[in-house]
């Protein structure tokens, strides 16, 4: 088709698409029953290629991470539908099949204008428990898929827009609170509905021949200005590895380990020495490691748009020898949040060594997947409470790292304090920064937070599979890590720690009992010495960090004077002497 299109009318198209999609994440925000979906933003809603499944559009609120994987779920729900009618909606969640971890459930929908399929719409939520054997997904000792919950392959669940409820009979006997996940699959065949109106009154306007040529020229477009972006990258190749503390079952370290291949206008992302497919749940599904590359490479070349052209120039290899490239019947829960960190953490700590100016030091990297669940005795009805938390990003050549960020895979919230407290029986003691957790540098790690909630009445269970309790966020150039999580239990006044820092489940807990989350802070960029005397003084008055780190990291002695911190020159110049000697 010709590319003809002026480019005032190609802007219009390209924000119109945009709106389509952010129409539709808006819709399942505000539809959704479970928190995670409404108001931590865990979801994303696109528009995918009529002849290949490719992406054309994802919403800009939608977890980022969704970019490359819900390419992958299109792609395999047309592989046994390749002929789907009007009204047809394929339902899926495996994680072989273009999925992350089960909680993860997408729908697929194809849109058709005059009588013609024109593009797919398609939509993923995280439900907040797909059944298996722990509450909300996230289990720690799962060894194979089956124990994680249901796993649905592609498959029909309306047909001509009449859903299949026999099918939905089956899943929802098999999760728990179910009326909330029939509630959630609603709030997604709604932003389907809203895409499918959207799109329709754009292609009324422009015609489907202007629409099809503009998503065409916008695919090339977006290649052409990847590929510029790479050519600023010096050639060669750069290694990094980092790691994951454990698989939640042995006690042993997961390396991600990375050679980056930069030639000419294309990148290689070789993951073949990375460690093999683990026991416990940490594999990570293809899919998502191939998200988890475009999504680091977003966070450097933000500039370009989410459509398939930002995969052109880009190889990603993961063979299945690793634990990158998960198999049936591997569990897989810590998939989405905590490997595909990792991956974007080896990515980046590649980079950094091309593109030193365009690179952060490590964030927080982990966002502590914390489960709590029970009978609320108060309402006679069963509860399960999913919570993600955020943590300081790192420092960077522009200035200090981000206190309190969603995790880079998304752009997700942290459900509210006020709405956790109002539908579940816990109650949040504090929720607050987490205070010297930033690793020191010329610009320091953002914070990480720490909340401690209590069980508010009734018997509860709790799980958590987070990371960082052992490897901290790295510093760059000179900068140092940040600080480690922490998970801590306080049952019937005993403290309780779990084995792998971060990794845990099964815990029983009574009223009264306490859960204290602590995230860590973002690595420090740069000699710490080198940071102006001046911007250390705030910290320590703003509490970021104590006297004596501004001391022993900084070479920086502040005294109190009164009610405030003053510089103590004299003293100053001596330890950044004696650093420097």
């Amino acid at each position: 088709m010709a590319r003809n299109l002026d480019p005032a009318t190609l802007t219009v198209l390209q924000n119109a698409l945009s709106q389509i999609v952010n129409e539709m994440d808006l819709a399942l925000e505000k539809a959704a029953f479970n928190p995670v979906m409404s108001d931590a933003r865990d979801r994303a809603n696109g528009i995918y290629d009529v002849t290949n499944g490719e992406i054309v559009a994802q919403g800009e609120t939608g977890l980022p991470i969704f970019v490359g994987v819900m390419q992958y779920a299109v792609q395999s729900a047309l592989k046994p539908y390749p002929n789907l009618g009007e009204g047809d909606v394929v339902i899926l969640n495996c994680p072989y099949a273009g999925g992350t971890h089960l909680m993860d459930m997408k729908l697929v929908r194809p849109f058709f204008y005059k009588g013609k399929r024109f593009a797919y719409l398609a939509n993923c939520g995280h439900w907040t428990d797909v059944g298996g054997n722990v509450a909300g997904g996230f289990g720690v000792k799962a060894t194979e898929i089956f124990q994680e919950g249901v796993r649905i392959p592609p498959i029909l669940l309306a047909k001509g827009g009449v859903i299949q409820e026999d099918i939905l009979t089956l899943l929802f006997a098999n999760m728990r609170v179910a009326e909330e996940r029939r509630g959630d699959l609603q709030a997604q065949f709604a932003a389907l509905n809203v895409g499918e109106a959207r799109l329709t009154a754009l292609l009324d306007k422009y015609g489907a021949d202007t629409v099809s040529a503009a998503i065409s020229e916008l695919r090339v477009r977006t290649e052409q200005q990847m590929r510029t972006l790479i050519t600023e990258i010096p050639d060669g190749t750069y290694s990094f590895e980092t790691n994951l503390d454990s698989d939640g079952i042995v006690l042993e370290p997961i390396r991600v380990s990375l050679d980056l291949t930069v030639k000419g206008d294309e990148l290689i992302f070789d993951f073949s020495k990375s460690s093999p497919p683990v026991k416990g749940p940490l594999n990570g599904s293809i899919s998502a490691t191939f998200a988890a590359v475009f999504c680091a490479l977003k966070h450097v070349f933000h500039e370009v748009p989410n459509n398939a052209g930002i995969f052109r120039p880009v190889k990603v290899v993961a063979p299945e020898s690793t634990f990158l490239n998960a198999l049936f019947p591997r569990a897989v829960s810590g998939s989405s949040a905590e490997v595909s960190l990792r991956v974007m953490d080896a990515v980046f700590g590649a980079l950094a060594q091309a593109a030193p100016d365009r690179v952060p030091a490590a964030c927080f990297g982990s966002v502590a997947n914390l489960t709590v669940s029970g009978h609320d005795p108060a309402r006679g009805k069963q509860y399960i409470m999913f919570r993600f938390s955020g943590g300081g990003y790192g420092g960077h050549s522009q200035g200090d790292g981000l206190t309190n960020g969603n995790a880079p895979i998304s752009c997700a919230r942290t459900s509210p304090v006020e709405v956790c407290e109002q539908l579940y029986p816990l109650t949040f003691d504090y929720y607050r920064m987490r205070n010297n957790s930033g690793g020191a540098g010329l610009h320091r790690g953002g914070l990480g937070v720490e909340y401690q909630t209590r069980v508010h009445r009734g018997d509860a269970t709790s799980s958590v599979l987070g990371d960082r309790g052992i490897y901290p966020p790295y510093g760059l150039h000179g900068g140092q890590p940040g600080m480690l999580a922490d998970i801590e239990y306080t049952l019937g006044g005993k403290r309780y720690r779990p084995e792998h820092v971060t990794k845990d489940e099964g815990i029983a807990m009574v009223k009264g009992d306490l859960t204290r989350v602590a995230t860590p802070g973002g690595g420090g960029w740069g000699d710490p010495f080198t940071r102006a005397p001046e911007r250390v003084l705030t910290d320590v008055t703003y509490e970021f960090i104590t006297p004596a780190q501004a001391r022993a990291d900084y070479g920086v002695v502040v005294t109190r004077e009164g009610d405030a911190w003053e510089i103590d020159a004299a003293a100053t110049k001596a330890a950044r002497a004696n650093h420097a000697v």
